[in-house]
Parts: C-alpha cells; sequence; structure tokens
C-alpha cells in the first residue's frame, strides 16, 4: 500500500471514529436534563441588566486598574534590572522571581488578610482594594520582563546616535527607546491584559458586596440562589466576549509586526 493511501485511510477512520463519538453522545445524552441545567432560558434573562452594568463592568474596571498600576511598577522594575548599579538589579531580580514563583491567590490572600491583620493596615478600597494591589504586583512582575526585553530588542545604534547630537541619556531613554520599546512588546502585553481579564476571578476570595461583584462572584452567587448552573455558562460566555476581541488583536498585532520586519 502506497504512503499517500495509507495516510487517506488514516485520515478516514479518524474522521469515521469522531462521527461516531458525536452520535453516541447525541443519543445517550439527556438533553432535557441538560437544557434545564445549563440553558434555562427564565434564568438566563433574570440575570440581566445586573451581569452586564455590574458585573462585566467591574471585570473590566478591575482588570484596568490593575494592569495601570502594574504596567507603571513593571516599567520601574525593568528599568532597575538594566541598571548599571548591582544593587537596583538585584532588588528587581529577587522581586521578579519572587513574584512570579507564587499563585496570583496566595499574594491576594496575603494583601487582603495576612498584611492588615499583621500591621494593622487599612487598604484603600477595603478588602477589594488589597486584591487590586496584589493583581498589580504580581502582574507588574511578569510584565517586567517583557519590557526589558522590549527595551533590549532595540538597536543600540539609536541610543548611540542620539547621544552623538548630544540627548542625555534620560532624554534618549524617554524619547526614542521607551517608544521603540513600546512597541515592540504592545502583543505580549495585550496578552497580559486578557489573562489579568481572567486572574479578576480571584479576587472573591477578598470578599466583596454586592455593587463589587465581578463575573465569577456574580455567577456563584446566582448558582447558589437558583441551584442551577446556567449562570456559569451566561458568565462563561460575557467572559469570551471580552477576552475573543483581545485575543484577535493580539494574533492581529503579531501578524503585522512579522510583516513590519
Amino acid at each position: 500500500m502506497k504512503r499517500s493511501t495509507r495516510r487517506r485511510l488514516t485520515r478516514a477512520v479518524l474522521y469515521a471514529l469522531l462521527v461516531a463519538a458525536v452520535v453516541a453522545l447525541a443519543i445517550v445524552a439527556d438533553w432535557g436534563k441538560i437544557k434545564h441545567n445549563f440553558g434555562n432560558a427564565e434564568i438566563f434573562k433574570g440575570l440581566f441588566p445586573e451581569l452586564v452594568t455590574v458585573a462585566a463592568w467591574n471585570t473590566v474596571k478591575y482588570t484596568l486598574i490593575a494592569f495601570a498600576g502594574g504596567l507603571l511598577l513593571a516599567l520601574v522594575l525593568a528599568l532597575m534590572k538594566l541598571s548599571s548599579v548591582a544593587p537596583y538589579r538585584w532588588i528587581a531580580t529577587i522581586y521578579i522571581e519572587f513574584f512570579r514563583g507564587l499563585p496570583a491567590l496566595v499574594v491576594i490572600l496575603i494583601f487582603a488578610f495576612g498584611v492588615p491583620i499583621a500591621l494593622q493596615w487599612h487598604p484603600p478600597g477595603g478588602s477589594i482594594g488589597a486584591g487590586l494591589l496584589a493583581l498589580m504586583i504580581v502582574s507588574a512582575a511578569y510584565m517586567a520582563e517583557t519590557l526589558r526585553a522590549g527595551i533590549q530588542a532595540v538597536p543600540k545604534g539609536q541610543t548611540e546616535a542620539a547621544q552623538s547630537l548630544g540627548m542625555s541619556s534620560l532624554w534618549t531613554s524617554v524619547s526614542i527607546v521607551l517608544p521603540q520599546a513600546f512597541r515592540i512588546v504592545i502583543p505580549p502585553l495585550t496578552n497580559e491584559f486578557v489573562l489579568l481579564i481572567k486572574d479578576t476571578s480571584l479576587l472573591f476570595v477578598a470578599g466583596m458586596t454586592l455593587d463589587q461583584r465581578e463575573l465569577t462572584t456574580f455567577g456563584r452567587a446566582a448558582v447558589a440562589d437558583h441551584q442551577n448552573s446556567t449562570p456559569f455558562i451566561a458568565i462563561g460566555l460575557a467572559y469570551l466576549i471580552i477576552t475573543l476581541p483581545m485575543t484577535r488583536l493580539v494574533a492581529w498585532l503579531e501578524k503585522r509586526q512579522r510583516r513590519a520586519r
């Protein structure tokens, strides 16, 4: 038997197995029970408008706050890691490795409960503010490495040319190096933004009021109220509506950068 014939036969068998599995699942599944527990139209309608006006809005708001704060801290850490002063490099390296090695959930618990209890500290915004601070700190550790790589990717000739024109090191960094570095790292930073959208689901451990609920907390409360899993499907769709455009944007930006190179 020819190799091409064998490949076609193997592919046909795999397709046949897939179709058989789908048909068997369709026959065995209790579609009535599935529809009642995962696609209850009445429960789905009852989630609105709070699903959008409270839960989805808070998710986006928390993501923007954590991303903005994390990005500013990440820029400082990236510049410290590239500094010619050794202690700055050590501090930045220890910070980055430490917080990249800890689960975000553990950091949120520490800042929401551990630090306030130990230091009698009341974070701005209460427990949700402490949770957002933890997300900033964790995301900064990841974005710092991304920014460092972007800064190092800028050709050194750009810096040398600017300094030969009499520009100071600070002004060279601000006006020439950093703008090009940010252009390089836009796709991975956008990817980090998408990860932060999903990480806001961890804020439920910090505790929040009804008006502070993000999508996951809202969904858990609705499931407990209705004893039905339809709210999980609803918040899953909400997450997809928010994240899918962002992931497509990342793919488009990466494709554009490859084309530019």
